[in-house]
């Protein structure tokens, strides 16, 4: 058995204490692990020739990436799950409480339990390389740190901080982890070991005192003001979680207690609360959207395809959709990129797009100028087909107009290569139509980004019937270099995302019709667990847009996707959102920060808000059209499978995560149950509501999806 953690001694004094899990790529903390630490600590400690232990990866880019995550599947109770809190507490403590100095040496991600494990030792330093990231992500996953992390970090950079990183997830770049006190030295990676030597040799040392802003000062100095901290950090969790998620009201527990009453009782209610988030059902949701993404990562999209090399992309179009697709292939992608417009204006809003974004970072002091402007100089610009013989991959995005896109499928086959491949940007028009234009259609595909595109994880890559699997395994990587959650969809009107958004959106519409008030609605669905609310969504989409494709599904799917009449009034009265600053809410400088409902709207579709309906069942009505057309789309072989429509609808319109996606919800609420609904709806509003063949067959014989 090969070991995980080796022990060399230098003739100064220091030990040297390796991590190097054998045959992964990353280390992660195991369960398994914990005798062999105790044994090396015994060690250690009975060797008086040791002066001072750095802690290091034997890993070339990473400290330790976390605890092993399918450890907690393997938790049948949250009893076991407590074992595992406990069992790393007891570890950490007997590092924690060696007489000799420990310094922790942290290169590349530095997470969860891997943060956990360097605050147990006295001291920490770290590389000033890109790739090291300090943080307990473990929110994202419904848990929160069970390794001590609720106890150490705090005490270590003061409550506000800690709650800051603990709520969030978010991950500390180096230079903020010194200012915040999190490390006590930052130093290029080359001299890393020598310096957490000196560090070691030179004896512990009482911290810093963190430097705090002094209204921080003055609240955490009394349980008065520390009162007012957690009261607060409630308030705000509540009014962004809408009681949905559990973790971070324990995480905010645990610091309470942890201070009020001491290291040993925070320890215990960190390993209560642990355990028991291990065993909800939120927190299984949200580490099936880990593992799914995880394995997701690792296929080509394209069995036995492999990726061609991707060296240079041509964007068509430099409006905002085409600004920002070449602004994430050039920052995070890397690839070079020729944007191609019609007219200057447009060249020059996607350079100005790209910039803006890049100059984000600068003045963060994320990024040096140097690097933002060798960045921009990765995109170039041209008004005809100039510098684009060479192109791998070239995307369009221009209008949703088909002779306009057969148009450019036309110049692009002149002008580039025969390998050079066609990807579509088109929410509605099938790619078979578009493809009908190819002399080879085999290099053309759809790959539909979401809007704002730096911002939206997810892009469905679209194969057509003569698609090869060369071009989707290559337009998969390319998704995925640019940062994004591919899932390969086939090819039908409004493919997968926005096929079942249309359902949801044209429910909250007739909802809205029937004298629901606009806040109501949107309301009702931000408790259910969505982002915002479908009107806020078509304002910020556009009403325009939205008209423009309900007709296209209509016409291809059928009756049910029937947008209601009453949307010509508002395009009549020229509201498209907020890209015209006129729609269902108020736009421009008189707007507070909270939007308002713009009243009049209620005039131009013909309606009074009457009495609002209970939230529930407003949420209900909505979802429900959603669940039933996800199973459709299954049904239609437009998904591949279950585990690719849950993630769409996450990554793509933000189906409550907690939820685990609508496939996973079906399995919550169980198919018959679903089906039950459904028909009740049928009955009273037609046959819109139809549950979907394989939902009665699963309601008939009690299956599920997982």
């Amino acid at each position: 058995m090969e070991k995980t953690f080796n022990l060399t001694r230098r003739d100064d004094g220091i030990a040297i204490l390796t991590m190097d899990v054998p045959g992964e790529t990353m280390n992660t903390l195991k369960a398994q692990f914990g005798p062999e630490i105790s044994e090396i600590l015994a060690e250690i400690k009975s060797d008086s020739s040791i002066r001072g232990l750095v802690l290091i990866s034997g890993k070339k880019d990473s400290f330790v990436a976390g605890a092993d995550i399918s450890m907690l599947d393997a938790c049948k109770t949250a009893g076991d799950a407590k074992a595992l809190s406990q069992q790393g507490h007891v570890v950490f403590n007997e590092l924690e409480a060696l007489t000799i100095p420990v310094v922790a040496a942290i290169h590349g991600a530095c997470l969860g339990g891997g943060l956990e494990l360097a605050l147990a030792c006295h001291q920490r330093v770290c590389s000033d390389d890109g790739k090291t990231m300090l943080g307990v992500p473990e929110v994202q996953l419904g848990l929160l740190p069970g390794g001590g992390g609720t106890q150490r970090l705090p005490r270590l950079v003061g409550i506000t901080t800690a709650l800051d990183m603990m709520l969030t997830g978010k991950q500390i770049r180096p230079k903020q982890a010194l200012k915040m006190g999190l490390v006590n030295d930052v130093v290029p990676q080359t001299i890393l070991l020598q310096t957490a030597v000196e560090m070691a040799l030179a004896g512990k040392r009482a911290p810093k005192p963190v430097k705090k802003s002094l209204v921080n000062q003055v609240l955490e100095g009394t349980s008065f003001g520390r009162n007012i901290i957690f009261d607060q950090a409630t308030k705000q969790v509540e009014k962004k979680t809408q009681g949905n998620y559990p973790a971070p009201a324990k995480i905010i527990d645990c610091v309470r207690q942890g201070i009020a009453k001491g290291m040993q009782k925070g320890l215990e209610v960190e390993a209560s609360h642990f355990a028991e988030l291990v065993v909800s059902k939120e927190s299984e949701a949200l580490r099936s959207i880990f593992f799914a993404t995880t394995e997701m990562k690792k296929e080509t999209g394209a069995e036995g395809a492999s990726p061609r090399k991707v060296k240079k992309a041509v964007i068509l179009g430099g409006g905002l959709m085409g600004g920002g697709i070449a602004s994430v292939t050039t920052t995070k992608a890397k690839i070079p990129v020729r944007v191609k417009d019609i007219s200057e204006k447009g060249l020059s809003n996607a350079l100005a797009y790209a910039y803006k974004l890049l100059d984000k970072g600068v003045k963060r002091r994320h990024m040096t100028p140097a690097a933002r402007d060798n960045l921009m100089a990765l995109m170039t610009t041209t008004t005809e087909y100039k510098g684009v013989k060479d192109a791998d991959i070239v995307v369009e995005a221009v209008f949703e107009d088909l002779a306009l896109k057969h148009q450019m499928v036309k110049d692009i086959e002149r002008e580039c290569g025969e390998h050079t491949i066609f990807a579509s940007n088109t929410s509605s028009l099938p790619i078979s139509q578009i493809a009908e234009a190819a002399t080879r259609p085999e290099n053309v595909i759809g790959l539909h980004y979401f809007s704002p595109v730096e911002k939206m994880p997810l892009v469905e890559v679209i194969a057509h019937a003569k698609t090869s699997p060369e071009t989707i395994a290559t337009t998969v990587a390319f998704a995925r270099k640019q940062g994004k959650t591919p899932i390969v969809v086939q090819d039908g009107a409004g493919f997968y995302v926005n096929r079942i958004l249309a359902l949801y959106m044209n429910e909250a519409a007739q909802l809205l019709l029937e004298g629901q008030s606009v806040e109501h609605l949107d309301k009702a669905l931000v408790k259910f667990g969505f982002p915002v609310g479908p009107i806020t969504l078509l304002d910020e989409v556009g009403i325009d847009v939205g008209a423009k494709i309900s007709p296209i599904l209509e016409k291809e799917l059928g009756e049910r996707f029937k947008a209601p009449a009453a949307f010509d009034k508002l395009l009549g009265d020229d509201r498209k959102g907020r890209k015209n600053g006129k729609g269902f809410y108020q736009y421009g400088a008189s707007s507070k920060k909270a939007k308002a409902v713009d009243e009049s709207v209620y005039g131009v579709l013909g309606i009074k808000p009457g009495t609002n309906k209970d939230a529930k069942a407003v949420a209900e009505r909505c979802v429900v059209q959603m669940l039933n057309e996800a199973v459709r789309c299954l049904e239609d072989g437009i998904i591949a499978s279950p585990r690719d429509g849950d993630i769409g609808a996450i990554f793509g319109i933000g189906f409550p995560p907690f939820l685990g996606g609508p496939f996973h919800y079906i399995d919550t609420l169980g198919a018959a149950n679903l089906v039950r609904i459904l028909e009740g709806y049928q009955s009273q509003f037609g046959n819109r509501f139809e549950p979907c063949e394989r939902l009665k067959t699963m309601a008939q014989e009690n299956t599920h999806f997982f």
